[in-house]
């Protein structure tokens, strides 16, 4: 296992992001169409912040059946921007660091992707737990062993 390779090599740079003044009914409809748990959230080409699915779950109430309620929660999306509920205290990586960086800030901390951006805080990927996994399970030299 080679996890001394730099991040570059396994972070993701076709990314969807979102600008802090968009809605959250945009969001919504952006995690509907890609099917993606995190979006890195870009003003003026700087990463100011970022917005899981899980934060968009924890801000709507999608599953309640109830029409009084769910008009109430389309107006919420509407009306509410991803400056509202994004998170703005983030972990960085830079494209040098390597795979077991990555691998203790994720041990550390409670989240599951981070934003990989140039020392001018401009995004250039993003590298999640999932590709950490893949990356580990893809790289040739890992060998299993059976007790």
């Amino acid at each position: 296992m080679n996890l001394l390779a730099p991040v570059s090599e396994i972070m993701k740079t076709k990314l969807v992001t979102v600008s802090p003044n968009d809605s959250i009914e945009d969001v919504r409809q952006i995690f509907q169409k890609h099917r993606i748990h995190h979006l890195p959230v870009v003003h003026n080409g700087e990463l100011v912040g970022m917005l899981s699915l899980s934060d968009y779950k924890l801000f709507s109430h999608d599953s309640d059946p109830d029409i009084y309620d769910r008009f109430i929660e389309e107006v919420r999306r509407k009306n509410f921007k991803v400056r509202d509920i994004m998170i703005d205290r983030i972990a960085t990586l830079e494209p040098d660091d390597r795979v077991n960086v990555a691998l203790e800030v994720f041990r550390e901390n409670r989240f599951h992707a981070l934003p990989v951006i140039d020392k001018d805080r401009a995004l250039l990927g993003i590298v999640t737990t999932f590709d950490i996994v893949d990356f580990l399970a893809r790289d040739q030299k890992a060998e299993m062993t059976y007790k």
